[in-house]
């Protein structure tokens, strides 16, 4: 294939051939379903069937939409992994009718998650409840209701996996900012319990994140791809670039992942209206010659 074809949305030349099924580099891919918003299950195991991704980081509603269990049967019969689970969390709730309803539903997600056929749920703990400043009364409520759902997802084979997020988005997705105060939750628990997740995005930024990593070791439980663009859009949602149109060093942060002994699959997860607005087949030809650039070259075989 041609290295001539331009990427989606930047227009940047593609630095190199997209590689056809079966090419080795594409072993560890992981196309998480929310980088092409618009495709459904159905459309999105056939994109990535079509163009030799292995893997699917699948969403809790658009599994809804097509029903789980027809979802796990188009998985499984397509030959594909199932690298995680998204989302549970959002257990920050203070009234406690509400925070038993964000335990029943995150309880629903595990069993979507066995269904499926992922031992990994993300979970996104939530941010501040409407009204509220108190961070610090979130944060313990959030860690309350892990404890709780800890015994249900060990009982199915299931990990939760806290992800950190940047502090852009504390007050409304996610108090838990990062890495350190995640392993802090998550280390009260077996390494098979409770893990984390490792997204560039969410935590490129952060000073000590080298000696955190090394710190998660086996905790890592997803390791998860976008990148910072700057100037940041209207909507901060949609605010992660494709890997190489911004400013995160994938080689490093693969690298420091590589040697804390994480050798699972690698999802590309990207909120970027542009990506969204392409041809879902184009959008995911340059996620792939992204990966296989910028990450696939830092991996261990």
């Amino acid at each position: 294939m041609s290295t001539t074809v331009l990427d989606v949305p930047s227009g940047t030349p593609a630095r190199v051939a997209t590689p056809r099924p079966g090419d080795r580099r594409l072993g560890r891919l992981s196309l998480n379903q929310r980088s092409i918003a618009s495709w459904s299950v159905a459309q999105t195991v056939a994109g990535c069937v079509a163009a030799g991704v292995p893997s699917v980081g699948l969403w809790r509603e658009p599994v809804a939409a097509a029903g789980l269990a027809v979802s796990a049967r188009m998985v499984a019969d397509a030959g594909l992994r199932v690298s995680s689970l998204c989302r549970g969390g959002f257990l920050t709730a203070a009234e406690p009718e509400r925070q038993r309803d964000a335990l029943s539903d995150n309880r629903r997600a595990i069993d979507e998650a066995v269904t499926l056929g992922t031992d990994t749920l993300v979970m996104v703990v939530g941010g501040l409840p409407a009204g509220s400043r108190d961070l610090v009364g979130a944060r313990r409520r959030a860690e309350d209701a892990i404890a709780e759902l800890v015994p249900y997802a060990r009982a199915r084979g299931v990990r939760l996996a806290l992800e950190p997020m940047h502090p852009l988005y504390a007050a409304d997705r996610g108090v838990f900012s990062t890495l350190a105060q995640s392993l802090d939750v998550a280390e009260r628990f077996a390494v098979d319990e409770v893990g984390v997740v490792v997204d560039t995005f969410h935590l490129w930024w952060d000073p000590v994140l080298p000696a955190m990593i090394r710190r998660a070791g086996p905790r890592i439980a997803s390791f998860q791809l976008a990148d910072w663009i700057t100037p940041l859009p209207p909507d901060a949602l949609l605010s992660r670039g494709v890997p190489g149109d911004g400013h995160i060093d994938f080689a490093a942060i693969t690298g420091m992942v590589v040697d804390a002994g994480y050798r699972g699959d690698v999802e590309v997860e990207i909120f970027n209206g542009d990506l969204w607005a392409a041809a879902g087949s184009d959008a995911l030809e340059t996620i792939i010659r992204r990966y296989v650039e910028l990450v696939a070259p830092h991996l261990l075989a």
